[in-house]
């Protein structure tokens, strides 16, 4: 292909030869032989082709799609072909497979195997497990049609189902199954062995790690493990194979499986280094033993030794297999011992292993000791004794290895193996002759019972399976010796007999050591009492273990007889899995021995000595365990009761039990009561124990008169309570006990105790005991213990426990130190709490029912009188929870007076009706309800039922419902009277009505509407679960609670949430969840409805209420004819009284046009009949309703109502509040007067034209008169009424003012000739005569000390404001104040600033925002009076000078900036300070950038000369730096506007945007001060750019780069783009220069001419401005010498840095310095500038030598700098 020379690509090693590369190919193939190309054929693509004849014919039925994954899983490279089949080649094939028909898919069968046998061992197993599902796909489509090819797949298919990787081998079998059925698999396996066999026997025999993959592109690692993964596979293939063949197939492969045995390199692999071949080999061998024993017999001289002296191999995955062909082999192998040394090879590994317990791997090992110790034969076990020895000897090492004593189940292993092994000894020596009798012997003395010592003293082996075992093995001797009377046969019973005497007796004396020993560990007794109750209840211990299994244990004898040749199943797990019979027998029954009993009255005996005589509490310990399982009535009569005897004497006063003969009392009596009795006991568990072993053998009479005595002894209370808890251990013991449960002298015991604990808990506060605790458990458990729902103790004695401990209860609710008894309660919580969630019907009790009623009030009442911990808060309502769920699942579901539901309602309405809270305690109150309605919901059938009672007793009466709606404070009145949305009145209105009471306590309207909302809510809960019933079809009268609720929520509304309580009302509902007033929960139309009749009936705040609901449900746009049927017509709304006129107000709006119309028509009837009908006020009003809903009425009708209100002022004048003092007028005089100001108001917006002269001169006389009223009733304005009234007389001014300012052309024409005069003339001068004093008066007045305070008449100071938004200049000029001191200002301004100037600081927003606008009008007019500035200063002053703006400004800036200090003092720059809108630092915050608004207004308005005085000052006070700093702490971070979304480029921010400070705002004022903030930053970086550059450069890094930042992105646009556009728009005029200018470079061009002199300058705009310096360029030049022209450039420069002012006012100052200059005057040789750059003065200090003239302030510099006083030019002294 490249010619011989051509240079091999770099790792190339593949064989050039293509003989080699065909064996390479074939051998990566397996055993498909042939080659890969491609067709000759003409076709799109290229096709995969095998190397067969008519391969054009095959590959026409292969599918494209099956081409195309062929070609992917064909891939040679392994990083390629991993990403195909990992991720999606192997996946389409098996899904190709599964969808396409079968015809399609058997086109694939030819080309599958190969590929299939190298993927199925690809190094992925992730790979190899998809192969095998693909592959089982491809099986159940083709089916039988896989049959031909099945000898080229089977060999990788049995590998594959051996795989180390289980998820691979297991679908692999799985499509082995589902080609296959169990009978057809042998026979598929027989047609294929022999090529299986091949493939297993090349990977054994032939196959290395770098054979099996390419080494040059699959590392080291992955070739080796790849290899012991194909070793370990086919290892197990062979045994599979084999398992799977018939025996004829077998037989048939003996001879080929010969050669495979005949290879050295087979045996070597017992020893490999990796476990996984190791034991996948004995794996091997075991098939070969089982299934193949000819061959086995024949390599006997390799299999016995690889196999014998393998036993040391103890690695977890090879130890298994080795044993299991150990099994195999010595019983295959008759003689396998032939082979092996068994002295030197086998038998010390054995040894070495038992010593080790098996080295961790006990429960692979140790069950396999049984059936080897049968197999093993004479000569190797010789001498018996010796060996045996030895044997158990090691056996017990073993058991003391490390790992065994670490692990529980590895030393139960061990002893049961033990037990096992030496049971097979026994029985196997169990002749009469010396050597067999010597054997047992040794067996039982040095190894049983040495290995029962030390299970006795050490705790984990007796808990674990030997004392079970041992029992076993002795019931089992002694059914051998006949002492069970089943009448077997035996010749041996003798022996064992003999057998059973000398355990007994050894077991006996060595259990007497113990018991005998003074020093003995109590574990140790308990150890000997375990052994003795294993003996004696074995069956109860094997039951308890039997509960542990997790598998069984295999034995494969069958019969006793066959005991010596037992075969070892599979391991176990745990002790309990290896107690079973391990020679089948049945072991079940006791101990028949006497022996046994002999020796358990011994040790009583000796134990009883011991306690006696010292007294020994170890010794009690154990005597009590002996007579738990040993209460016999020989064990009493016979051995302690004679002993008894001999210690006690009868004591004076037990007469009634002396003629007693029942041994078990006499003992249980005579000493264990006197036990039980002794002072000082701790520990009295065992002494109970010790006292019902004894009841066991008395009758109930005499148990019910024992314990009764007991009961009277006066024994402590926890040993009671022991007692009764081993009453109630089983029902056997509680059914003897009955009696005494239920009897009178445990009944009267029990309640002193309970009288005893409630008064010594309530009287003392010291720390309580453990006794005290024991009490209380006590009393606990008698009342919750039951059984079968019956009571522990008599009924009538529970009864009255029970009502003690409600009394106790009861008397803790009123005391105010109840956090002292908090144990008390806590107590009595707990025992309440088992006493209710355990007895059912524990509330049929009414002692029961008051208990809980007590709980739960404890639970609801506001705990901060009470000073419970949150723990005990907690328990309580736990309690109360169980007690209200065992109520309505138990009992009736009814709520029956005098119940608990019934009293808790009661009580709640008393809290909620009498009580005022505040709102801790209605939460405490609400959550106790909701806790208790949730508890109700939860019970499920009868919850709707009992919550139905349980609502209604909640809910109050209609009269109980109008009491507290009456309660409800009226200030909710002003807040819609003055907003126009509810016309009311009020007979006696006082100021102190309307001030909030300082009072955190709430309405009890606001309660009760909390508490039923919840119970409500809580109930949705239950009916959301039950489709067709809603929560108001069960709940009653839900829709007027809904309404009372919606009435309470629209109260909270109206008072603007300003009480503080009122306010954390709302957000309490809203917390719950109840901030809509559930009005979801009920049908739309029965609560408009009721909201309607409501507001009918009674107007006020149930109209407000009724159009809240209306506008927030949009109601109007979708139940316009609900609304239509509320009215029916609009005749049913007249007569007119309040109520109707507020629900007419309401509904107004809503009607249809015929109905206004006729309303109007109504209206307009009952105001022309007014000497008739009494109720004008309300037909004016619902007029007024009528025309502001834009309804269309003719002109007459307007002309006849005006006349009427004409003839009013003439007849009836007293109507018309003229003069008159407003606090003796009522609220229905100020009403009337409110519509008519009102009406004419909307005639001038409206219907002007209607009006004549005497029509205006009436309106416009009424109004000033009314106004002069308002003037003179300053003090009256706390009344609502009097607030309304001057609001609506200010309204009429400004609505004067717009129609006056802008009239329309017709108007105009029909308008009174001299109207437009006279209202200029006279009108306004006398309206802000009176307007402008007004505001000062108001706030100056001792009527409203406070603007916070709410009579403040604030609402009056926004009309007013918006009022005197209009007022001429020339009224401020000529205002009629107070005159203050006189300045260089004329006096009535002076005047004004002195007075308006300290209100921009009154927290009232209205009126700062009033007197900024005031002012505003004002400040152009006062640099005029300046003059030429600061002309005091005489020639020798060297300092700039400076000038102060307005001293009563700069005054009130001041104190603003002291107030600002302090409070942004905490914030850096750059950090945004959020202030609560209208607060305290609002106002001064507010005050502050207002009165700089006014001052850079001032500024602008000033001529250039008197900016640089301003300038000077402001630079000298520090003013301007403050409020830079200032600004970036009030300037948002991003001061996007709000609403917008994401920022961009065309986004609104607050500097494109300008802002109106309008007096009235009331949406968006929490944006009102960061939009302000902005406005004076850009008007400062606008007006005085120099000095905010100037502050710029001299901050610290971090606060110029920040400042800088923002600058650039927000800023600079903006006002570059202003200053370019100025210039362009600018209609200033030069003489010799024009200016023009370029938007899109920012840039300037200046072209100065002036006879044949030609000057361009280009100035351009940083992109910084102004915080960056502008810079002056170069343009064309003609006729100016290069050094005069660099002057005049740094001039420019110079002007347009330093001085504050806009580009077009720096090119005026630099024209007419270049003026200046050519007019003859020199430069000052200072700055080298005719006129100074900052004050714009020419140079006039002249040097007396020199002569030459300098600027003032350029002087001073360079005085300053040179620490001279000499001339710049001559250097003479400067005088």
């Amino acid at each position: 292909m490249g010619g011989k020379n051509k240079q091999r690509t770099k790792g190339n090693v593949r064989p050039s030869s293509s003989g080699r590369a065909a064996e390479v190919l074939a051998r990566e193939g397996g055993a498909i032989p042939g080659f890969v190309g491609f067709d000759t054929t003409v076709t799109s693509e290229l096709s995969y082709v095998p190397a067969v004849h008519g391969a054009e014919e095959i590959d026409n039925l292969v599918d494209a799609d099956f081409r195309l994954v062929l070609r992917k899983l064909s891939k040679r490279d392994v990083v390629t072909r991993l990403k195909a089949c990992s991720s999606q080649a192997v996946q389409d094939f098996g899904a190709m497979c599964q969808e396409r028909d079968a015809e399609e898919v058997k086109g694939v069968l030819p080309y599958w195997p190969r590929i299939y046998c190298k993927i199925s061992v690809d190094h992925d197993r992730r790979i190899r497990e998809a192969t095998q599902q693909a592959f089982e796909q491809l099986v159940l489509k083709v089916r039988r049609s896989l049959a031909p090819f099945l000898k080229s797949l089977m060999g990788h298919w049995i590998l594959s189902q051996c795989d180390t990787y289980t998820p691979a081998a297991s679908a692999a079998c799985q499509a082995f199954q589902a080609a296959f059925s169990p009978a057809k698999q042998p026979e598929a396996l027989s047609f294929c062995k022999d090529e299986i066999l091949t493939v297993l026997q090349d990977v054994l025999l032939k196959e290395t790690a770098d054979t099996l993959s390419d080494s040059q592109s699959v590392s080291e690692e992955e070739r080796e493990t790849k290899y012991v993964r194909m070793l370990t596979s086919s290892l197990l293939g062979v045994k599979r194979l084999l398992s799977l063949l018939l025996q004829d197939d077998r037989a048939a492969l003996q001879q080929r499986l010969g050669l495979l045995a005949n290879s050295g390199k087979f045996w070597k692999y017992s020893k490999h280094k990796t476990p996984q071949v190791r034991g996948a080999f004995f794996e091997m061998l075991c098939a070969l033993c089982e299934f193949t024993p000819d061959l086995v017999q024949s390599e006997a001289a390799r299999l016995c030794p690889a196999v014998l002296l393998s036993i040391d191999d103890t690695d977890p995955v090879v130890l298994p297999h080795v044993w299991e062909a150990v099994l195999h082999v010595v019983s295959t192998i008759p003689d396998c011992w032939t082979h092996v040394n068994a002295k030197k090879g086998f038998l010390p590994k054995l040894w070495a292993l038992l010593k080790e317990g098996g080295r961790g791997m006990a429960k692979g090992l140790h069950p396999n000791l049984m059936p080897l110790l049968s197999k093993l034969p004479q000569q190797i076990t010789n001498p018996d004794l010796d060996f045996y020895t030895t044997f158990y000897t090691a056996f017990l090492q073993g058991l003391s290895s490390e790992r065994a004593v670490m692990s529980p189940s590895e030393s139960a292993v061990i002893m049961t193996s033990f037990v096992e092994c030496l049971r097979y000894s026994i029985m196997q020596n169990a002749g009469d002759e010396q050597p067999q009798e010597k054997m047992r012997s040794m067996l039982i003395s040095q190894q049983l019972l040495p290995l029962i010592e030390k299970a006795i003293r050490n705790s984990s082996l007796q808990n674990g399976p030997l004392f079970l075992l041992i029992t076993e093995m002795l019931i089992s001797w002694e059914k051998r010796a006949g002492l069970h009377g089943e009448g077997e046969e035996n010749d041996n019973k003798d022996v064992f007999k003999r057998l059973l005497a000398d355990f007994w007796e050894e077991l006996c004396l060595l259990c007497v050591c113990f018991v005998d020993d003074e020093d003995v560990d109590l574990q140790a007794l308990e150890g000997v009492a375990t052994l003795l109750q294993v003996m004696r209840n074995p069956e109860r211990i094997r039951k308890k273990q039997t509960q542990k299994k997790k598998s069984v244990r295999m034995c494969l004898t069958k019969t006793e007889e066959d005991e010596k040749s037992v075969i070892q199943g599979e391991g176990v797990e745990k002790f309990a899995q290896a107690v079973s019979e391990p020679v089948q027998e049945k072991a079940f029954g006791s101990l028949q021995t006497q022996h046994f009993e002999d020796a358990v009255c011994q040790l009583a005996q000796l134990c009883l000595v011991h306690v006696n005589e010292k007294n020994s509490e170890k010794h009690l310990v154990f005597l009590s365990l002996l007579l738990q399982s040993f209460h016999t009535p020989r064990i009493f009569s016979f051995y302690l009761f004679q002993t008894l005897l001999e210690f006690d004497e009868i004591k004076p006063g037990d007469d009634k039990w002396t003629e007693e003969k029942n041994p078990s009392v006499q003992f249980l009596l005579r000493r264990v009561v006197m036990w039980l009795a002794e002072v000082g006991r701790s520990d009295t568990e065992h002494l109970v124990e010790m006292v019902f072993s004894s009841l066991s053998c008395c009758s109930q009479e005499e148990t019910t008169h024992i314990l009764n005595h007991i009961t009277t002894m006066g024994l402590e209370w926890r040993i009671i309570l022991q007692i009764i808890q081993r009453a109630c251990k089983d029902p056997k013991t509680r059914a003897s006990c009955r009696n005494w449960l239920k009897g009178s002298v445990l009944g009267e015991q029990l309640l002193g105790l309970t009288e005893e604990l409630c008064r010594m808990e309530h009287n003392s506060s010291a720390p309580k005991t453990p006794t005290s605790n024991s009490s209380w458990t006590l009393i606990s458990l008698v009342l919750s213990q039951n059984n079968n729902n019956e009571s522990l103790i008599g009924e009538v004695y529970m009864e009255k426990m029970l009502e003690k401990l409600h009394t106790t209860l009861s008397e803790t609710k009123s005391l105010s130190d109840a956090g002292n008894m908090e144990p008390l309660i806590s107590f009595i919580c707990d025992v309440a709490s088992s006493f209710f969630c355990s007895v059912q019907d524990c509330l049929l009790l009414l002692s029961a029912e008051e208990l809980l009623l007590t709980v739960f009030q404890l639970a609801a009442q506001d705990q901060r009188h009470h000073y419970f911990s949150e723990s005990l808060l907690d328990k309580l309502k736990k309690v109360c929870i169980a007690g209200v769920r065992t109520l309505v699942q138990h009992c009736e579901c009814e709520v029956r007076q005098g119940g608990f539901l019934h009293s808790a309602a009661v009580w709640v309405m008393k809290q909620l009706l009498t009580i005022s809270l505040d709102i801790k305690s209605l939460q405490v109150l609400v959550g106790a309800v909701q806790s208790l309605v949730e508890t109700i919901v939860s019970v499920g059938d009868q919850a709707s039922s009992v919550l139905s009672q349980f609502f209604a007793l909640l809910t109050p009466s209609q009269t109980e419902w109008t009491r507290i709606r009456h309660a409800l404070s009226p200030q909710w009145v002003k807040s819609p009277l003055l907003s126009n949305r509810h016309r009311g009145v009020c007979e006696k209105p006082s100021k102190d009505m309307w001030k909030f009471r300082d009072s955190n306590r709430l309405p009890a309207h606001l309660c009760v509407c909390a508490v039923l909302g919840i119970v409500a809510q809580t109930a949705a809960v239950l009916a959301s679960g039950q489709k067709e019933a809603p929560c108001s079809s069960f709940l009653p009268n839900l829709t007027g609670t809904v309404s009372e609720v919606l009435y309470a929520l629209q109260w909270c509304k109206e008072l603007d949430f300003r009480p503080p309580v009122a306010s954390a009302y709302h957000n309490l509902l809203a917390e719950w969840g109840l901030s809509d007033g559930l009005h979801s929960k009920v049908p739309m139309k029965s609560l408009l409805e009721t909201l309607y009749s409501r507001s009918d009936s009674h107007g006020g705040l149930w109209s407000l209420t009724l159009e809240n609901y209306i506008h927030t449900n949009d109601l109007a746009a979708t139940c316009s004819g609900a609304l239509k049927r509320l009215y029916d017509s609009a005749d049913s709304l007249f007569p007119v009284n309040l109520s109707k006129l507020s629900t007419l107000q309401v509904l107004c709006p809503l009607m249809a046009k015929e109905d206004r119309e006729t309303l109007i028509a109504l209206a307009t009837a009952g105001i022309i009949n007014w000497q008739e009908d009494e109720h004008v006020y309300g037909s004016l009003a619902v007029l007024l309703c009528c025309l502001n809903a834009n309804t269309p009425v003719e002109e007459e009708i307007i002309q006849a109502v005006l006349a009427t209100l004409m003839e009013w002022r003439n007849s009836r004048e007293d109507w018309f509040l003229f003069s008159c003092d407003l606090s003796e007028t009522t609220s229905e005089q100020l009403n009337l007067n409110v519509e008519m100001i009102r009406f004419l108001c909307w005639l001038v917006t409206h219907c002007p034209a209607v009006l004549g002269g005497s029509q205006w001169d009436f309106l416009l006389c009424s109004m000033l008169a009314w106004l002069e009223t308002a003037s003179e009733n300053v003090s009256c304005l706390w009344n609502p009424w009097a607030q309304l009234f001057v609001c609506e007389n200010s309204a009429l001014i400004v609505t004067l003012n717009q129609f006056f300012a802008s009239p329309s052309s017709d108007v105009l024409e029909k308008l009174p000739s001299e109207l437009a005069g006279e209202w200029k003339d006279f009108f306004i001068e006398g309206i802000y005569n009176l307007l402008l004093p007004l505001p000062v008066r108001i706030t100056e007045s001792e009527a409203f000390p406070e603007p916070d305070d709410p009579v403040f008449p604030m609402a009056v100071l926004q009309s007013l404001g918006l009022a005197l938004t209009y007022i001429p200049v020339q009224q401020l000029n000529q205002n009629s104040l107070t005159p203050y001191q006189k300045t260089n200002l004329p006096e009535p301004l002076q005047t004004l600033l002195n007075t308006l100037c300290p209100l921009l600081l009154f927290k009232a927003r209205p009126l700062q925002i009033t007197v900024h606008h005031m002012l505003e009008k004002v400040m152009p007019q006062l640099p005029e009076c300046d003059g030429e500035g600061d002309n005091n200063k005489s020639d020798d002053d060297r300092d700039e000078p400076c000038l102060s703006p307005p001293a009563a400004l700069m005054a009130i800036l001041s104190a603003c900036e002291e107030l600002c200090d302090s409070i942004l003092a905490a914030l850096q720059v750059g950090e945004f300070a959020v202030v609560q809108p209208l607060s305290v630092e609002y106002s001064c915050i507010l005050a502050y950038l207002l009165a700089w608004k006014l001052l850079l207004t001032f500024f602008k308005s000033s001529p250039s000369h008197l900016r640089a005085h301003y300038a000077q000052y402001l630079k000298r006070s520090c003013s301007l730096n403050k409020l830079l700093l200032h600004l970036f702490k009030l300037m948002p971070e991003n001061p996007t506007c709000p609403g917008q979304g994401t920022e961009t480029k065309e986004s609104k921010t607050f500097f494109t945007e300008s802002l109106l400070l309008t007096v009235d705002k009331n949406v968006g004022v929490e944006w009102e001060l960061p939009h302000l903030a902005c406005s004076v930053y850009y008007s400062t970086v606008q007006d005085l750019p120099a000095m905010v550059r100037l502050w710029w450069n001299s901050q610290e890094k971090r606060v110029s780069s920040a400042v800088e930042k923002f600058t650039s992105k927000y800023v600079s646009p903006v006002l570059s783009a202003q200053e370019i556009s100025s210039v362009h728009d600018s209609t200033q005029m030069f003489d010799s220069m024009t200016v023009k200018a370029r938007s899109a470079a920012r840039e300037v061009i200046a072209t100065y001419s002036v006879d044949d002199i030609y000057i361009e300058l280009v100035i351009q705009l940083p992109q910084n401005y102004p915080l960056g310096s502008i810079t002056v360029e170069s343009g064309r030049r003609v006729g100016v010498a290069v050094q005069q022209w660099r002057n005049w450039m740094l001039q420019l420069s110079t002007y347009l840095t330093h001085q504050n002012g806009s580009i077009m006012e720096g090119l005026a100052l630099w024209k007419n310095n270049v003026d200046k200059r050519f007019e003859g005057i020199e430069d000052c040789m200072i700055c080298f500038s005719v006129i100074h750059g900052s004050n714009y003065s020419l140079p006039k200090k002249a040097c007396r030598t020199c002569k030459k003239k300098f600027h003032s302030a350029c002087l001073y510099k360079w005085f300053t700098s040179s620490n001279k006083s000499t001339c710049p030019l001559c250097r003479e002294t400067f005088f």
